[in-house]
């Protein structure tokens, strides 16, 4: 499938071989245990540690990370489950970890952990490469690129280089990009890692995170950690999110091409200020993310003069949720800083495209920005 374009391998990654008078995509095994005699050296034992759904949607996603190439993955329950285990699970007392200081807002919750454990954790801005400059000695780099919600892109390859250089193990979280946008494995990372309850599912139904590397070993002390903790999703989720992949690159190719039709539009109204995204060639981002990305991601961001105005446009939005998360078919936005935790301004806006028609989409923005502000 190396060769194959990404709509056609997102629309056949991980079917199982044709077998007649069974279904193209088998429903989900709903299971606790499975029948089992003698040794347990079968594939399912118990459902704890595998599952045959688990199974196809892994494959699934491995043909989506890395086509054509042997990888590990392993579907979590959610996107901080899959986050928690590569970092908890490679980290050990006196190790050095470092982190984005401008990452998903949860993140602080991983470094309290970590270094309630003696891990020492070191932060730095996605931007600017600026992770290098705290590296040194460090037994994992975690990068987030595009950084949510600010949006920032980091030359991955250049960041690789340096801590492979070091013995430094590199993780870089994908949530925004897909690996329809992105390849992190490709770009030299370790491991791959997404909250698959964004845009890899885009439904805005399941929660589900996966990570993907290449090292065998890797994989098992990251598996090893689901098992321990038990972060596993049920069948019927792991079966959506199958499921809803057929259909990512027709979402994100709509997504990514009306949000840089949105920023464009924002881009012209002074009122508006700090627009971000990394596909409009005027972003500070744009340098890197065109260098290492195949599609730019459905978030916009930017800032509207206060708190109140900001609310405002929230409200007279009609075609737009006011709601968290990002990535799905329906639009949504929020004003970030209700959630603190973010850097963010009290008028700054996070902006998810969703697959309505563009025009549409666009004149709804524009309508409530003139509502709020005023004609431009």
């Amino acid at each position: 499938m190396s060769t194959m374009g990404d709509g056609t391998r997102a629309v056949r990654a991980g079917l199982p071989e044709p077998e007649q008078f069974e279904p193209t995509l088998p429903g989900p095994v709903f299971a606790a245990h499975f029948h089992l005699s003698g040794e347990p050296t079968g594939p399912y034992t118990y459902g704890r540690d595998t599952n045959p759904t688990w199974t196809h949607l892994e494959r699934a996603i491995g043909e989506l990370e890395a086509p054509g190439e042997p990888v590990e993955t392993m579907v979590f329950a959610s996107g901080m489950a899959a986050v928690s285990a590569v970092l908890l699970s490679q980290a050990r007392t006196g190790d050095v970890v470092v982190l984005p200081d401008d990452g998903y807002q949860a993140l602080p919750l991983v470094r309290e952990q970590l270094e309630a454990y003696g891990v020492e954790v070191r932060t730095a801005p996605t931007g600017g490469d600026a992770q290098l400059a705290v590296l040194e000695g460090a037994k994992l780099l975690w990068i987030e690129t595009p950084s949510n919600p600010g949006l920032d892109v980091c030359d991955v390859r250049r960041l690789v280089e340096a801590a492979h250089a070091a013995g430094t193990l590199v993780a870089v979280d994908n949530t925004l990009a897909t690996p329809l946008g992105q390849r992190p494995l490709e770009l030299g990372a370790d491991f791959s890692v997404a909250s698959d309850t964004k845009g890899m599912t885009g439904h805005g139904d399941i929660l589900l995170g996966h990570v993907t590397c290449r090292d065998s070993e890797l994989a098992a002390g990251v598996r090893r950690w689901r098992k321990v903790v038990g972060a596993i999703p049920g069948p019927m989720e792991a079966w959506l999110a199958h499921r809803s992949l057929a259909t990512l690159e027709l979402r994100i190719d709509r997504q990514c091409a009306t949000a840089l039709t949105l920023a464009e539009a924002l881009d012209k109204r002074q009122e508006v200020t700090g627009l971000r995204y990394p596909g409009l060639p005027t972003d500070p981002s744009y340098p890197n993310a065109v260098r290492q990305m195949k599609r730019f991601g459905s978030v916009v961001s930017f800032v509207l003069p206060d708190r109140e105005r900001a609310e405002r446009f929230l409200t007279e939005l009609r075609l737009v949720d006011d709601a968290t998360s990002f990535g799905g078919l329906r639009s949504t936005a929020e004003r970030r800083a209700r959630w603190g935790g973010d850097a963010v301004p009290e008028g700054f806006i996070r902006f998810s495209v969703g697959a309505e028609s563009p025009d549409d989409l666009v004149a709804d923005v524009e309508r409530a920005l003139d509502a709020v502000l005023g004609e431009s």
